[in-house]
């Protein structure tokens, strides 16, 4: 059930703390509270759905390389095992969320349609699949925002959507690169695609993260609400990040998960935490 549950893939929700740094709430005790609830909150309604995910593909999961050894794949829990597990977690995730609000709440049912809708329908349409992707994280980021009573920026939106999209590109190309031929079996989408065209498709949204987050540092009303005008002197860990990652996606084939691939390449996690830690002294000291 821990292994169905994928922990390792929580570091995703870290993007409902984004909210927390940056709107500088870091160091108010109730807002922490609140938002490593949002966090715990997440982390189980993710697991429920990846739960769910696991069970409509255990059949193609036997056919990737990578996913045959899933519990469900391999048969080492029973589908009624699974279901169960599912339930559970999101019942930890709804009690949760009543915790923290109403609004909060809608965040969460509307993450899990999203996520059911996915499972059963969008990941088989092309480019819907990797659009419904993204905007899963982009609830998650709103989730943060709403669990600590702190407004969203736009900015905070776009590009959490368009950084989602590039991973989730690179998880596509990924796919069609290991599977080959049995892609297709695998998931139905990826017939509608091809290593060239991912390629374009990541490039695309590759820059757009990279420019929107270097308008976002120079921006003066960003400098007016984070009474700060050095952010750019993040954007270097940000370049290095993507262009590390682009790195690993082309010469390494390491696109399949991004979570594994932050875990593993040390380059890549020291620019993530020079990033945070720079952000946090220029926001906070």
């Amino acid at each position: 059930m821990v292994r169905l549950a994928r922990p390792h893939q929580w570091i995703k929700n870290a993007l409902v703390l984004a909210a927390l740094v940056f709107g500088q709430r870091l160091f108010v005790f109730p807002d922490v509270v609140r938002a490593v609830i949002a966090f715990v909150a997440f982390c189980a309604l993710a697991s429920a759905g990846y739960v769910l995910n696991d069970i409509a593909d255990r059949d193609a999961d036997r056919l990737n390389p990578e996913k045959c050894d899933r519990p469900l794949a391999r048969g080492d829990l029973t589908v009624a095992a699974a279901t169960r597990g599912a339930m559970i977690l999101a019942a930890i995730a709804i009690v949760l969320s009543i915790v923290l609000g109403p609004a909060f709440l809608g965040i969460a049912v509307l993450y899990a349609v999203l996520q059911f809708g996915y499972s059963l329908w969008a990941k088989h349409q092309v480019i819907i699949d990797v659009i419904a992707v993204a905007v899963g994280f982009v609830l998650r980021a709103f989730a943060g925002g709403v669990a600590i009573n702190v407004e969203v920026s736009p900015w905070l939106i776009f590009i959490t959507f368009v950084l989602a999209l590039f991973l989730v590109l690179a998880r596509r190309r990924h796919e069609l690169i290991a599977l080959g031929d049995d892609a297709i079996a695998h998931r139905s989408a990826l017939s509608q695609y091809s290593v060239r065209l991912v390629d374009q498709m990541i490039s695309i949204v590759a820059g757009a993260t990279l420019v929107s987050y270097m308008i976002y540092t120079a921006s003066a009303e960003v400098e007016a609400k984070l009474g700060t005008r050095h952010l750019y002197l993040t954007v270097p860990f940000v370049a290095f990040g993507i262009l590390r990652y682009l790195y690993l996606i082309d010469e390494r084939n390491e696109g399949g998960d991004p979570a594994r691939a932050l875990m593993h390449d040390r380059p890549l996690m020291a620019a993530v935490a020079f990033w945070i830690l720079t952000d946090i002294v220029l926001l906070y000291f």
